[in-house]
């Protein structure tokens, strides 16, 4: 590879040939879409496009690590970074998916803080850096319940008490937990168990119980627009799309804090990227403190810096604070679960292919998830 030019050296030969200089290319970032994706433009994208002139191109993403194989397959790399949870950052940096990171890439915090002592511990691996923490929590339509109201995870699998269709996301994250929580397993015993046959049979027998009320969702907007439109009465989802909803279109939908599964998302780099340089700028630009206060005032994901945590306010567009809605605050993490990523990274193949197998133990092949 060449050595780079100088930036004066570059504008003189520009000047004297009297030609444009080329527009740079964009950075293609994989994200989830939605209310999340429009944070993400206001807080990092349009900023670092302002900042550095690389414009921003996005790829809808809905996890996993399907899509970067098929794409490193093709052998046209045309996508560079990737916003992954964390089990599945692992899992890719360990499959030789994700490019690795250098060691000081990222910045001090404001008051010079080293990266390292500033960022939660853990969120820094070799191939990815955890920017936000969300969780994946159960929720409710007010209106289905205009008496008692649910409040627990065990609430959720009873239909005796609180009625009506339940929507749960078509993928083995949180439900097996879930299901375990319903028969008052400690949170502290949940991986333990799932790490048995036992483990898995009582979580399936568990979601048995509710499967004829089941509805499959695939994208992280269907939950709170189905209990906002009334089609199902609980259902779980994402933590910031649900307080979106709340916030901007009075949406009558309440989280049920109760075994709020904790996670992070993670910045990384696919393998084969040829913008490598301008995504490390991207990445250090991202996690600036400044940068993760700013989006955790617009959507209600917590950043995992410390210095960040600091500057959360409030919520830039409707005024409400955003402290009492971030899954990080202090009266919902006494009933969450720290998600277990070594036994996520571990059992992915595993999970997948019971879950897959329980789905079509009935005949049900794709579920309801139009």
């Amino acid at each position: 590879m060449a050595a780079p030019v100088a930036a004066e050296s570059v504008t003189e030969l520009v000047a004297e040939s009297g030609a444009e200089s080329p527009a740079p290319t964009p950075l293609t970032v994989l994200t989830w879409g939605g209310a999340y994706e429009a944070s993400q433009r206001q807080a990092y994208f349009a900023a670092f496009t302002d900042a550095t002139g690389i414009p921003i191109r996005t790829v809808h993403y809905d996890g996993g690590l399907a899509d970067l194989r098929r794409h490193l397959a093709s052998g046209d790399v045309t996508w560079d970074l990737v916003d992954m949870v964390y089990a599945d950052a692992l899992a890719a940096c360990d499959a030789g998916l994700l490019e690795p990171l250098p060691a000081e890439l990222l910045a001090p915090s404001p008051t010079g803080v080293a990266a390292r002592e500033d960022f939660l511990p853990g969120a820094i691996t070799r191939c990815g850096v955890a920017h936000l923490v969300f969780s994946t929590v159960l929720a409710f339509d007010e209106r289905a319940f205009p008496g008692v109201k649910p409040s627990s995870v065990a609430d959720f699998f009873d239909l005796e008490r609180f009625p009506g269709k339940r929507a749960l996301r078509r993928v083995p994250v949180g439900l097996m937990e879930w299901a375990l929580l319903s028969y008052q397993v400690p949170r502290q015993q949940l991986y333990n168990l799932l790490s048995t046959e036992r483990g898995f049979d009582l979580a399936f027998r568990r979601l048995d119980q509710i499967r004829p009320h089941l509805r499959w969702w695939t994208s992280g907007d269907q939950p709170a627009r189905w209990l906002e439109d009334g089609e199902v009465a609980m259902a779980s989802g994402f933590n910031g799309r649900f307080f979106h909803a709340q916030v901007t279109r009075g949406a009558p939908i309440t989280v049920i804090w109760d075994g709020q599964l904790l996670d992070y998302n993670s910045w990384t780099i696919l393998r084969g990227s040829d913008q490598v340089a301008e995504a490390h700028r991207f990445i250090r630009h991202a996690t600036r403190t400044e940068a993760m206060a700013a989006l955790a005032n617009r959507i209600s994901y917590g950043p995992t810096r410390y210095s960040a945590q600091w500057r959360v306010g409030r919520h830039r567009a409707s005024g409400v604070a955003m402290a009492p809605h971030l899954p990080t605050a202090p009266s919902h993490l006494s009933g969450a679960i720290d998600r277990d990523h070594d036994w996520y990274a571990r059992t992915a193949g595993l999970r997948a292919r019971r879950f897959e197998a329980w789905l079509k133990r009935d005949g049900e092949a794709q579920g309801d998830a139009d």
